[in-house]
């Protein structure tokens, strides 16, 4: 089936996860993109918000939350980060190796690198043991949302920071993060190599494997349709915050 590239240079994070609940739910063709989101905190669609970030520092450095349309655990974006996004249509007999076909591009990107990057057994991705990229999955009927994050540049202590809650002041049922020692990409790059670059290289990668896709601009009709769906959920505070399996013990 032709697989649609979706141009996306939007950093808006409600725009964008919005963007991708729309492509889910609303194309049939097989998508892929190449996003990025300013800085902000993402929760996965199974937590309770409020027991996964460090309120007071987002608080004060102004840092945008909003939860996504799958599971897993918390992360946090800025523009030293790149998201990948694949919506498929799924048969039975592949279920089991999605994540091993969808982070084949990455990985054979960065082998080419010369970075001895691996799959670990959360299904994240890893250099000598620290985490640099997580991914997270949504399945509807037979359609799969797999995306991921591409920690390349990150500020790895606004990231530690966000993410450090006080498990004190929070109590509840949601789905709690595993604490992961991350790590930047960039740093095991020998020579200079820029994240618009990597990004090249990981989309030239893509086409390889998908040899029957064509680029698709969002039409005035889509634009439309994603931003109320931002408006209506995206930004609300009952779906970032109010929404969750907390129960007060």
């Amino acid at each position: 089936m032709l697989i649609f590239i979706i141009h996306n240079d939007n950093i808006n994070p409600y725009f964008n996860l919005a963007l991708e609940e729309y492509l889910f739910r609303q194309f049939n063709n097989d998508c892929f993109m190449l996003w990025q989101n300013s800085r902000c905190v993402v929760v996965g669609r199974n937590q309770y918000t409020l027991a996964e970030i460090n309120l007071d520092y987002i608080k004060a450095h102004d840092i945008p939350v909003v939860r996504r349309l799958s599971g897993g655990g918390a992360v946090f974006h800025d523009l030293g980060n790149l998201n990948y996004t694949f919506i498929v249509t799924v048969h039975d007999w592949q279920k089991s190796s999605s994540f091993e076909k969808f982070t084949t591009p990455i990985l054979n990107v960065l082998h080419r690198l010369s970075i001895r990057a691996e799959r670990s057994k959360r299904n994240d991705l890893t250099i000598d043991g620290k985490k640099f990229s997580g991914t997270a999955q949504y399945r509807h009927r037979n359609r799969l949302l797999h995306h991921g994050t591409l920690l390349f540049s990150s500020n790895l202590v606004d990231l530690s920071s966000t993410l450090t809650a006080d498990p004190s002041r929070f109590q509840g049922r949601g789905i709690r993060s595993t604490i992961s020692q991350v790590t930047n990409i960039r740093d095991y790059i020998t020579g200079e190599l820029t994240l618009a670059q990597f990004r090249d290289l990981i989309m030239e990668q893509v086409r390889e494997v998908y040899k029957d896709s064509c680029l698709y601009t969002l039409t005035n009709h889509d634009l439309s349709q994603i931003h109320r769906l931002m408006e209506e959920k995206y930004y609300t505070w009952e779906w970032n915050f109010g929404i969750s399996p907390l129960m007060w013990g």
